[in-house]
């Protein structure tokens, strides 16, 4: 009970910004580290060659798709388990944790019939070239076949963060991250006596680093989260109320993060029309954005907690601070990222072996695409608080018109009336103008609501 206090002290009265900063920046580090991983990761396969980056990048919906349902999942474990400790409801965060446990596993059962019978039809809508589908298939086939440790290694280490210890988490996350960094191009090109592997070794290499960092996750969980007892008997006796509490908050998150890989497979459709070159562009585009995009998502993964505590605790001012210093941070990180797209696109782009082909199409795309990361910025800090608060569905209805409902229908007409690959990049900005209004709409109403029950 001590420790439970001190915890609840942590998260209720350590000032403000300490504790933003305390809960975010391991996440945001780790999350720096995870962006570092998908960077170098991308680097070694187009070295291989653009055929096989193009293939990657034509995987990546469902391999995102995968990481929507282990992280959206993981959100409602979040609120739930961070709510009910602010509530001292230490049976209910106890039963959260497992039953997240069972959820992963079932997770990952439907990936693998996804993995063994949809890659091949999946790929198939994308391209006609043997050589992209084949590559594309095999990588596929691994890490969804494989994805066990993905969806525990997400589960464990969103435990982790739920009860303030983010420094845990990211030593989980940073152990797969480098894992998988070490090992890509000892896999990719066959060193120390392996074969090379190409694409389907960069696989191999992601879904061991995700193994690793769930059984490291597993290790710190049992070893320094006493706020949780995880209990083999209680995973498999799950309640059905607390599934359907984590799913109130979860599927909605599941779906907001899911628009991404249904965004990501539409915009490949679009620009595989004009050329290979230009969806390779994208993925380059898609990894190289994650690195300032993913400490974002890693502060506001440390706010949720934070704000869903103070919530249960009824303390409106630590919410007001808390959201105010995330806001301003946010948008200071993603300017940064505006600047350095707009002045060093070229740079970037010859990271990936760009052909002059690539890299004129790049560098037009970079330049205009990241005229929206203010913009985002604060959607993602304002989505933390419909997370936090359980109105999910708000950040859903934000996110089907920044990546479908505006931006898909936006690309495509650009596309067919002008038939310049260079302005569907346009659209990109056009939707986060729309979104981020409607984000600021949603805000008012849902802190009017909240504030008014404090």
């Amino acid at each position: 009970m001590a420790k439970k206090t001190m915890q609840e002290n942590k998260m209720g009265v350590m000032p403000v910004r300490r504790l933003i900063i305390s809960m975010s920046l391991p996440m945001m580090f780790s999350m720096l580290v995870q962006a570092l991983y998908n960077i170098v990761d991308s680097i070694f396969v187009s070295r291989i060659s653009e055929s096989a980056l193009t293939a990657v990048t034509l995987a990546f919906p469902m391999q995102n798709l995968m990481i929507a349902v282990g992280a959206g999942t993981g959100v409602g474990i979040n609120a739930l388990l961070s709510k009910s400790l602010g509530e001292k409801d230490f049976d209910k965060s106890d039963s959260a944790a497992n039953t997240g446990l069972l959820l992963a596993f079932l997770s990952f059962l439907l990936f693998l019939l996804l993995g063994a019978f949809g890659a091949e039809p999946f790929i198939r809508t994308q391209t006609s070239n043997p050589e992209i589908a084949g590559a594309a298939c095999s990588y596929l086939h691994i890490v969804c076949c494989m994805s066990l440790g993905l969806f525990y290694q997400v589960t464990f280490e969103r435990l982790l963060q739920s009860t303030g210890r983010t420094f845990q988490s990211m030593i989980s996350q940073m152990t797969g991250a480098i894992i998988n960094i070490i090992f890509d191009p000892i896999m990719i090109f066959g060193y120390f006596g392996l074969p090379a592997m190409g694409v389907s070794g960069a696989a191999l290499a992601t879904v061991l680093g995700q193994t690793v960092a769930a059984v490291t996750g597993l290790c710190l969980n049992l070893r320094q989260n006493p706020d949780i007892h995880l209990s083999f008997r209680r995973i498999l006796r799950p309640s059905g109320e607390i599934v359907g509490r984590i799913y109130f908050v979860g599927v909605p998150s599941i779906l907001m993060m899911s628009i991404g890989s249904l965004m990501n497979y539409l915009m490949n459709r679009i620009l595989i029309s004009f050329s290979e070159t230009a969806t390779a562009v994208f993925g380059v585009y898609f990894r190289l954005q994650s690195f300032f995009f993913m400490p974002v998502f890693g502060l506001n993964n440390g706010l949720i907690p934070v704000l869903a505590y103070n919530y249960g605790a009824k303390s409106k001012k630590r919410i007001d601070e808390a959201l105010r210093f995330s806001l301003l941070l946010a948008i200071c990180v993603m300017t940064c990222g505006t600047l350095i797209f707009e002045l060093f696109p070229r740079q970037l782009l010859l990271l990936f072996n760009a052909s002059e082909d690539m890299m004129g199409i790049g560098s037009i795309a970079m330049r205009i695409i990241a005229l929206n990361f203010p913009l985002a910025a604060v959607g993602i800090i304002l989505g933390s608080v419909f997370q936090a608060f359980s109105r999910s569905y708000y950040s859903l209805i934000i996110s089907l018109c920044r990546q479908l409902i505006i931006l898909i229908p936006a690309a495509w007409l650009i596309a067919r009336m002008t038939g310049n690959v260079n302005l569907v990049w346009w659209a990109f900005p056009i939707s986060e103008v729309i979104s981020a209004v409607l984000s600021i709409f949603f805000f008012r109403k849902v802190y009017c609501d909240v504030t008014s029950s404090l």
